[in-house]
């Protein structure tokens, strides 16, 4: 599908299968298309070419509200003014499901959320992770054929961010909703996916598994988006530091893939331009002839370089990834 605003594109040509039961992200920075496409999904915007189709069925011939799909924003969209078990409610009496069934299904899924106790509470005195499972509860209660999520948890802090993370990806399995999140989360997206979707101005850079993905990058832009990386042209790295292959080649490896070797053991030379704490591990800034490098050692207790210190760098040729053709950028 592709979306057009005059000469801008959007959206150029996305084509993507999503299995049942399915969780597949779009992931990429601001304006590479992740949002227009779910929108387009949602039927909110109108594609420009091409068609969406939903267990064989043209979604395009369907209006937004029957297509059936459950939808969390980025801002939750609750009704503020009802309680938490009004709010689940909501697309179900306008499906007019009986009384008694409507709300044996909000008690079934505030459950499911861990909410059944804050039924009768207004979001408003609710915390921001307690609005995030209501929204949930209500995109899931309609029991959608596809559950769209929009930057969900972006609006919560880190630890709680993480939180929501394990518990959304549980409360997916259970239920095996098919489900497409947009976020710019690269950690996220990692940690909920079963694929990932990487977009750069509306167009489509790589799609695959998370480990896929961050292993086997399929350009420099997902390299450098999905993780931090080092990049160094083949050509200017010493002889004997790895096995270079012939002509012109990039070499991406990641700060975690990279150890400090010995003295007299093979490597890249380098200088430690800064050392710096992060709890579990240390980051390292070094220098080197082929420009900076970044390394991530955990924090084990092992005596690990000081800044100003020369250090050799060593990576296992399985850790690194070649892509043939232009210097490292």
């Amino acid at each position: 599908m592709t979306k057009r605003y005059g000469e801008n594109v959007a959206v150029e040509a996305l084509d993507l299968a999503v299995a049942q039961g399915e969780f597949v992200s779009l992931l990429g920075p601001s304006g590479c298309g992740k949002t227009t496409t779910l929108q387009m999904i949602a039927g909110f915007v109108e594609l420009s070419a091409g068609e969406i189709r939903l267990e064989g069925s043209d979604l395009q011939r369907v209006k937004p509200s029957r297509r059936g799909l459950g939808i969390v924003f980025q801002s939750y969209a609750l009704f503020p003014h009802v309680t938490a078990a009004e709010n689940v409610a909501f697309g179900l009496e306008m499906r007019g499901l009986p009384p008694a069934e409507c709300r044996a299904r909000v008690r079934e899924m505030l459950a499911l959320v861990g909410l059944e106790a804050l039924a009768d509470r207004h979001p408003r005195r609710m915390s921001g992770g307690q609005q995030q499972r209501v929204a949930l509860a209500r995109a899931l209660a309609i029991r959608p054929r596809v559950l769209l999520l929009d930057e969900p948890l972006s609006n919560l802090d880190a630890k709680l961010r993480e939180e929501m993370q394990i518990e959304l990806r549980q409360i997916q399995r259970e239920l095996a909703t098919t489900t497409v999140l947009v976020t710019h989360d690269q950690a996220e997206a990692m940690a909920l996916s079963d694929r990932i979707v990487v977009m750069n101005g509306g167009r489509v850079e790589q799609v695959g598994a998370p480990e896929e993905v961050y292993e086997r990058p399929a350009s420099a832009f997902v390299s450098q988006f999905l993780g931090k990386t080092n990049e160094f042209a083949a050509e200017r790295l010493p002889e004997g530091a790895c096995p270079l292959p012939a002509g012109p080649a990039t070499i991406s490896v990641r700060p975690e893939r990279i150890v400090f070797a010995g003295p007299d053991a093979p490597g890249l030379p380098a200088r430690v331009r800064a050392r710096i704490f992060q709890g579990n591990h240390f980051l390292f800034q070094c220098e080197t002839a082929c420009g900076p490098a970044l390394v991530i050692s955990p924090n084990s207790g092992a005596d690990l370089p000081a800044e100003g210190e020369a250090v050799r760098l060593a990576w296992r040729p399985e850790h690194m990834f070649v892509r043939r053709g232009g210097a490292a950028r």
